[in-house]
């Protein structure tokens, strides 16, 4: 006699939850990324420069328009709040990256009270965003 075989049943419920978390993560990921470069600015031109690597340093980007306008994660914010958001981010994570977008025509003048902002926070890895001659349309 033939021992009984009870039907196997295999549930999905897990895999479908676990499918579904992936997906929104990167969904999320995806939108957080863009909101870095949503800003349209025409970045300034290098001739010289070296290509930005990924690593695994937090990266904050900064936006300045071209009226010196400050713009972090979608937010507009004045010097002082730039100061607190980076003076909280440093003592948070020891290594910090502060990526600065800025329009070609905005002045130095709007840019330096940034840099010292960063200075001041403890911030040393600084680099601009710019697109190269050969990018260039």
């Amino acid at each position: 006699m033939r021992p009984l075989r009870l039907p196997v049943k295999l549930n999905l419920t897990p895999m479908i939850d676990v499918t579904f978390q992936l997906i929104l993560f990167f969904l999320l990921a995806g939108h957080l990324a863009q909101q870095e470069s949503s800003v349209d600015l025409d970045l300034p031109m290098a001739q010289t420069g070296h290509k930005a690597v990924e690593s695994p340093t937090r990266r904050v980007v900064i936006n300045v328009t071209q009226d010196g306008t400050l713009i972090l994660s979608g937010e507009t914010i004045d010097l002082e709040r730039l100061g607190q958001i980076l003076a909280a981010d440093r003592r948070a994570n020891e290594s910090i990256e502060v990526r600065i977008r800025t329009d070609r025509r905005t002045p130095y003048g709007k840019i330096a009270p940034l840099l010292l902002r960063c200075a001041e926070s403890g911030i040393w890895n600084v680099s601009f965003a710019v697109i190269g001659e050969e990018m260039s349309p």
